[in-house]
């Protein structure tokens, strides 16, 4: 019998209020900027000024002369003990990985790079400090177009490499056995629909900026740090700066968000560790906005060449994806592995033999990217489900039939898809089928060609977006096959206290997601305690010395099983004492609700607390055994959990404006069993505001000599609340048959689902004006142009970046060549 069998769930499925949202509300928070040390001095960053260029010299002794400066460091000062900045995921043998200095020593390669730091004894007085460093630069090419880049005699961003050419990653079916030849189902195919889709750049914004506190003051150097990864980021600052691991010491207070843009080792923290350790004093720095905006890691950003070969009745044969993933000028923790997560999911739910996958990436002169919300997998899922309404279109099938026809019916799970995932299970009609009655798709479909018929000014466009994502990032097994750096597994520990109170310390490190209330649910569940006396401690790596970290919507596929794993070990060891004190054999206990009881004499019973007193005092145990039922467990998933969902948008453009209105927006999305379904509603929200966000206001936008033109939120255009409409939101269950509680990820599926809902209803509503597709974000000045700039040929148009191209010959291939 397992606890999972044995306890009656009376916690999970709860939407309990969140216990960390008081202390919020009322301000007593732990944000690392709140952290304030005796004697602690403060930092100030120089950044270049210029996008590329030779450093031929720089002073900082100038910056010494200035009030209250205690010190100041160029990057030759500190090249000794530096290191160069950790890539985690070398995706090829031969990938090209340029040295990533966190101060600048010789050349900058992007606008915004560290090249001084100044540390002064308030932070104002380190700002005004950074005027006085003396710089000069020789300027040199720029680089931002990723096509021109891999062009022959391009100018190089990294003159020692040779190349712009990082690595060059495939994936063929065929090949790997998993599917057929793409050249034999392409060239039978009686319809080929081609189309080249643009994925914009963009910055996370998390609403808090990075800060970092670093105290060596100690046996320990002590590093505070606005993280998604405290464990990570222990082990990579030990082996970049030479510091011995145990020496160090990480903590990730309270962290106002992330998205991914906090799952990194950043200049920054190499930085304050290097400088606190020189001086021997606590050192703090905090990033303003617009240096967030501008120095932290950017997400996104591909160029994909995509063919689909389909019969006439609108069955997919195979498909075909070529992708420029734009690196940036370094490469940061995961950089490379991003696209790559992506390579699995471009199949999505739908049934094809044949499937190659081509990705090449590219250095330019811009800030690295990295994950950021979906990683990898936003991309593919746009690019799939953009090309199934592309291919609708083309057979005259409606866009939701053409989906029907090809999905994995619920029938068929578990099921091998042409990329080589299992998928192990979901119900893809009925989330659809409860999508549509929510959205109320047949009468939108009615009202859309009564507008067409009549010529109404306001068009009415419909989008939808079927999707399925792999998360819960692990197996160790499948990321050791993909040269990733570390493993996938996840570590919790359950201590129960004399008074029978319960400690759970996690690996897990959250940063906004709910932890604290999610693990309580889970653990009074397990153990059958009250709710309110279960402490969850996590995010310092001297209280909870093993684990990975909190991204790629593993927190509760991963992170929680160990929890239930660990609790699973507590009764057990509590089951041989409980029989000891009733005098019973422990096959006839039975725990139910907190206590054990003897079958057949349910008066004979101990309490999971009374036994943790027993234990604690240690007077009459078992021959043998240790005075503890504390547990501790690792878990490492056989494979990954696969959300899904239907989301259904529509929208109202004016065609003489070409503003875009969202009308409604309806989604059913399948994660499994949920923990708290207040929490679960709370991260579809903000999924579908971010990838809304993709699809009509964000991006990241260079000038031609390669400086950030949207280096502030009056630019940067972040929608609010009030652009946002209301969100019709349903679940359905499809049990995850991998873990014992059932459970999917369920932290990104917004975000992945809803940006090609959105563009696709974009299209839907001015594809009767020859527009096939609008580049994102789908601006009223974008719109309008793909409106009114019709092409030389009077045939389809679309917008800037995103037409159509003909045939094979005029696809340009994975390398630009």
């Amino acid at each position: 019998m397992t606890v999972t069998d044995a306890v009656p769930a009376a916690e999970i499925g709860q939407s309990r209020r969140r216990k960390e949202d008081a202390r919020l509300i009322v301000g007593r928070t732990r944000w690392t900027d709140n952290i304030t040390l005796p004697g602690m001095l403060h930092i100030a960053i120089l950044r270049s000024p210029m996008a590329h260029a030779r450093i031929t010299s720089i002073d900082v002794s100038p910056a010494l002369e200035s009030p209250n400066v205690v010190a100041a460091f160029s990057g030759r000062d500190l090249a000794a003990e530096q290191g160069s900045l950790p890539c985690a995921w070398p995706v090829t043998p031969d990938m090209v990985t340029p040295d990533h200095p966190a101060l600048a020593v010789d050349e900058v390669h992007f606008s915004g790079e560290a090249v001084a730091v100044v540390v002064a004894r308030d932070r104002a007085s380190a700002t005004d400090a950074l005027e006085a460093i003396e710089v000069e630069y020789e300027q040199l090419p720029v680089v931002l177009d990723m096509e021109e880049a891999l062009a022959d005699g391009a100018d190089l961003v990294h003159s020692d490499k040779g190349t712009n050419r990082s690595f060059d990653w495939i994936f063929d079916a065929g090949e790997a056995g998993t599917g057929t030849s793409t050249d034999e189902a392409f060239a039978n195919a009686e319809v080929v629909v081609k189309r080249r889709f643009v994925q914009q750049r963009l910055i996370p914004a998390f609403m808090e900026p990075r800060a970092v506190v670093c105290d060596p003051t100690g046996d320990v150097l002590t590093l505070w740090s606005s993280t998604q990864v405290p464990h990570i980021l222990r082990l990579m600052l030990a082996l970049t700066t030479g510091t011995p691991e145990h020496q160090v010491r990480v903590v990730a207070p309270d962290v106002g968000g992330g998205f991914g843009g906090k799952l990194q080792v950043t200049p920054e923290e190499v930085i304050t560790f290097i400088v606190g350790k020189r001086l021997g004093r606590p050192v703090k720095y905090n990033e303003s906005r617009s240096e967030s905006l501008l120095a932290a890691h950017h997400g996104r950003d591909q160029i994909q060449y995509l063919e689909i070969a389909a019969t006439r009745d609108g069955v997919v044969q195979g498909l075909k994806v070529k992708l420029l993933a734009d690196m940036g000028a370094y490469l940061g923790l995961v950089t490379p592995g991003v696209p790559i997560l992506g390579a699995f999911m471009f199949p999505a739910i739908y049934k094809m033999p044949a499937y190659r996958f081509e990705c090449t990436g590219v250095f330019t002169t811009k800030a690295w990217t990295d994950a950021y919300r979906g990683a990898g997998r936003p991309e593919a899922t746009f690019a799939i489900e953009r090309l199934m309404d592309e291919l609708a279109a083309e057979l005259g099938m409606d866009p939701l039939e053409i989906r029907e026809k090809n999905w994995i019916k619920h029938e068929e799970f578990p099921y091998t898809t042409v990329a080589g995932l299992e998928y192990d299970s979901g119900n893809y009609e009925a989330a659809t089928a409860k999508a549509k009655e929510l959205f109320g798709y047949d009468a939108l479909r009615r009202e859309q060609q009564e507008r067409r018929d009549r010529k109404d000014p306001v068009q009415l466009g419909i989008g939808i977006s079927t999707f399925t994502e792999m998360c819960g990032l692990a197996p160790s097994r499948v990321l050791g096959s993909l040269s990733y750096g570390a493993g996938g597994w996840e570590n919790a520990s359950i201590r129960m206290l004399p008074s029978g109170k319960v400690e759970v310390v996690t690996g897990s490190s959250p940063h906004g997601q709910g932890h604290e209330t999610a693990w309580s649910q889970i653990v009074a569940d397990q153990l059958g305690v009250p709710f309110e006396d279960v402490q969850v401690l996590h995010g310092d790596t001297a209280v909870s010395p093993r684990g990975l970290d909190t991204y790629g919507s593993r927190s509760l596929a991963v992170g929680g099983i160990a929890v239930v794993k660990a609790a699973e070990k507590v009764v057990q060891k509590a089951r041989k004492i409980a029989a000891h004190m009733l005098e019973a054999n422990e096959d006839d206990l039975e725990f139910t609700s907190g206590a054990f009881a003897v079958r057949g004499t349910p008066d004979a019973k101990k309490t999971i607390q009374e036994i943790a007193l027993a234990t604690f005092a240690a007077h009459d145990l078992p021959d043998g055994m240790e005075p503890s039922i504390d547990a501790d467990a690792t878990y490492d998933p056989d494979n990954f959990s696969f959300p899904h969902g239907t989301h259904l948008c529509a929208v109202e453009i004016d065609t003489e404006t070409g503003h875009v209105g969202i009308r409604k927006y309806a989604c059913v999305d399948d994660i499994g069993n949920v923990v708290n379904p207040l929490i679960a509603e709370g991260q579809i929200h903000g999924g579908l505001a971010q990838g809304i966000a993709q699809a009509l206001y964000e991006e990241a936008i260079y000038d031609s000599d390669g400086n950030l033109t949207t280096g502030t939120f009056v630019d940067y255009l972040v929608p609010s609340a009030m652009d946002l409409p209301h969100f019709d939101t349903e679940h359905q269950s499809t049990p995850a048959p991998g873990n014992p509680l059932g459970v999917k990820g369920v932290g990104e599926a917004g975000t992945i689902a809803s940006t090609p809902a959105v563009v696709n209803a974009v299209v839907d509503a001015l594809r009767p004006f020859g527009v096939n597709d609008v580049r994102m974000p789908c601006t009223p000045e974008r719109v309008w142009r793909a409106l009114n700039e019709r092409g030389s040929d009077g045939g389809d148009r679309a917008a800037e970046g995103s037409i159509a191209y003909g045939g094979a010959q005029n696809a340009p291939a994975a390398g630009g060549a």
